[in-house]
């Protein structure tokens, strides 16, 4: 297999039979052994039963569809496991991502050897106001954090190696950082090219103002995790064992004092080292017990956050 076409959608029914068209059609006069693989997110519209008309006529075309709507990162990761392509390339169903850029993204990928090429969508037709300015600001915060230069890293169209994918691991809403995640995992090469991107002609969007607040949180939890994620007691217990030894020093500091120098003085609860010791020894704790559930947690952890309600041609 040549090529796995990999589309998240949710509520899109007016747009898929167009959108299974037009990627045919763009596909037609190439040689590559392609497939197309939908996964619907839990839609509450008639995406499903268009899907199964979709698949009837097209043997090439798989899809699966989740018991609820579990977000599109989880629809990735579902889509990633079953792609069988040498090169996978992900899109919107909303057909503002353009099908033509499909064999385009594929070659620049094999012939630049590159690990990821991302879409851009120098010219968006999206409100200034709510989606364009916050998603400079957002892609600005991540150019600067990741050290990747990329304008669009939320842009759905995008072009990987079997072997990227495969790799990295997809929490909740961590799609937009893709790219940094396979940096972390080894994956360097990354390009872009210039997409096209068309106007919403069906429905509305999923997204609201708050998904650039949920990414820049998210940005700080990769931040995080790229550095103490594999072993989060490397954060936690060096923190929790210096507030921990300072409240130590103060507490054996207030027992000396009492014992053998200031006999006579005030009691002890009395004086501001006391509580000082008290709350570090606490917090301390509260910090070292935290990094080690959080080992344990990491050795536990089940990445998979997503059932499977119905499936069209794929294997049992």
């Amino acid at each position: 297999m040549d090529l796995s076409i990999v589309i998240p959608l949710y509520n899109e029914d007016e747009s898929i039979d167009e959108l299974h068209s037009k990627i045919v059609s763009s596909l037609l006069n190439s040689s590559l052994n392609y497939e197309i693989i939908f996964i619907d997110d839990g839609s509450s519209d008639n995406s499903w039963n268009i899907i199964k008309d979709v698949t009837k006529r097209a043997q090439n075309t798989r899809a699966i569809r989740f018991f609820t709507n579990y977000g599109k990162s989880m629809a990735l990761s579902a889509g990633f496991k079953l792609s069988r392509g040498e090169v996978v390339i992900t899109m919107d169903a909303d057909l503002q991502d353009d099908p033509n850029e499909i064999l385009q993204l594929y070659n620049v990928l094999i012939n630049e050897d590159y690990h990821i090429v991302s879409g851009w969508k120098k010219k968006r037709y999206d409100s200034v106001i709510f989606k364009n300015l916050p998603s400079k600001l957002f892609n600005l915060a991540a150019r600067l954090s990741s050290g990747i230069k990329l304008n669009d890293f939320n842009c759905g169209i995008k072009a990987y190696k079997s072997d990227v994918i495969k790799e990295i691991k997809l929490t909740s809403g961590m799609h937009r950082y893709i790219p940094v995640l396979a940096k972390n995992s080894g994956f360097n090469k990354i390009g872009e090219k210039i997409v096209l991107h068309h106007p919403r002609k069906h429905g509305k969007t999923k997204y609201g103002a708050d998904r650039f607040i949920k990414g820049f949180l998210d940005l700080i939890t990769l931040s995080f995790i790229e550095r103490f994620g594999k072993r989060p007691m490397h954060f936690f217990g060096l923190f929790g064992t210096f507030i921990l030894v300072t409240g130590l020093i103060f507490s054996i500091y207030l027992g000396i004092d009492k014992l053998f120098i200031n006999t006579t003085s005030r009691l002890i609860t009395e004086r501001p080292e006391f509580y000082i010791a008290l709350a570090s020894m606490i917090i301390g704790s509260q910090f070292f017990l935290a990094g080690f559930l959080g080992e344990i947690i990491l050795r536990n952890k089940k990445l998979d956050n997503y059932k499977i309600k119905e499936k069209i041609n794929l294997d049992e």
